[in-house]
């Protein structure tokens, strides 16, 4: 199996990060503290992982993340991710809060709906608590029932949860 590489990268909310495996993302990061920080959470995740040039898909990936947080019109479904060893329902989940577009929000109890889980919403929660491709598998659009925040466990929490969504336009009930 290849290593696990990884980069930071600065964007208009801080230096983020993405580590690979070949082409395709192992994990994603929101920004720390400061880059030290970010780096420092990519290692406590993948502890081998080697900084290095990203290829070209992941270049692109990064690129389209630096883009949709500067506040672009961004698709970033097409970002090549692996989701094995995670449990099946967290890969539901994933798959579905991935087609969500920029600036759309779903509650968690609608989205355990949808996967016929109904009052399942606790579930999709813990799911968005483990979501190792933040802004890529957009967690950030996910609210509680009635338009609540309904957490959010990157740094920064809440307030960068509504920063996201504030760059993406999106509207809040």
């Amino acid at each position: 199996m290849e290593p696990v590489r990884f980069a930071t990268f600065d964007t208009a909310v801080g230096c983020c990060a993405v580590a690979w495996r070949g082409e395709v993302l192992v994990g994603t990061w929101l920004p720390g503290a400061t880059p030290a920080a970010t780096r420092q959470a990519v290692l406590r995740r993948h502890p081998h992982a080697k900084e290095a040039t990203p290829p070209a898909p992941v270049a692109d990936a990064i690129d389209g993340i630096t883009r949709l947080l500067a506040g672009e019109e961004v698709d970033l479904r097409g970002v090549p991710v692996d989701l094995t060893g995670l449990p099946e329902f967290q890969q539901q989940v994933y798959t579905l809060i991935r087609q969500l577009p920029r600036g759309v929000t779903m509650t968690y109890g609608e989205i355990a709906t949808k996967l016929g889980a109904p009052g399942g919403a606790q579930a999709v929660g813990q799911a968005m608590g483990h979501n190792p491709f933040p802004i890529v598998i957009p967690c950030h659009r996910v609210l509680a029932a009635g338009g609540g925040n309904g957490g959010f466990s990157a740094p920064g929490g809440v307030d960068t949860k509504l920063k996201l969504l504030a760059i993406e336009g999106a509207t809040l009930f």
